[in-house]
């Protein structure tokens, strides 16, 4: 055995592994995001197509809520446009969450892509 045996601790110290304070931001880091997401899962997003005729409410999870259509929107001749209308109100909705989830892990994370940890 070479002199002077092993140096370092395997938690940090040295060495270039984890130390204590290290893993304790980390676990910090994911219960905070676990908070923000719960958060964001709760919120709501609206969005208005064709002038506010219609209107679509989605959920944090991207789920549709609601979706409100006045009678004026309602033209048996053109339901394709009444169609169109209701895919862009949702489409601005879910687009509303993902843009909002997306920066409010930007500010948790500095930034940090995430991805490959499953978080």
């Amino acid at each position: 055995m070479a002199k002077g045996g092993f140096h370092g601790s395997p938690m940090g110290g040295g060495g270039g592994g984890f130390n204590m304070n290290m893993i304790k931001q980390a676990q910090k880091m994911q219960s905070d995001m676990l908070k923000m997401q719960e958060e964001l899962d709760k919120a709501e997003y609206s969005a208005a197509a064709g002038g506010g005729v219609v209107t679509a409410v989605v959920s944090g999870k991207r789920e549709l809520i609601s979706l409100a259509i006045k009678p004026d929107a309602v033209d048996p001749e053109d339901v394709e446009m009444l169609q169109d209308m209701i895919i862009a109100a949702v489409n601005e909705a879910l687009r509303k969450a993902e843009t909002t989830a997306g920066e409010n892990m930007a500010k948790l994370t500095g930034g940090l892509n995430l991805g490959g940890l499953g978080l």
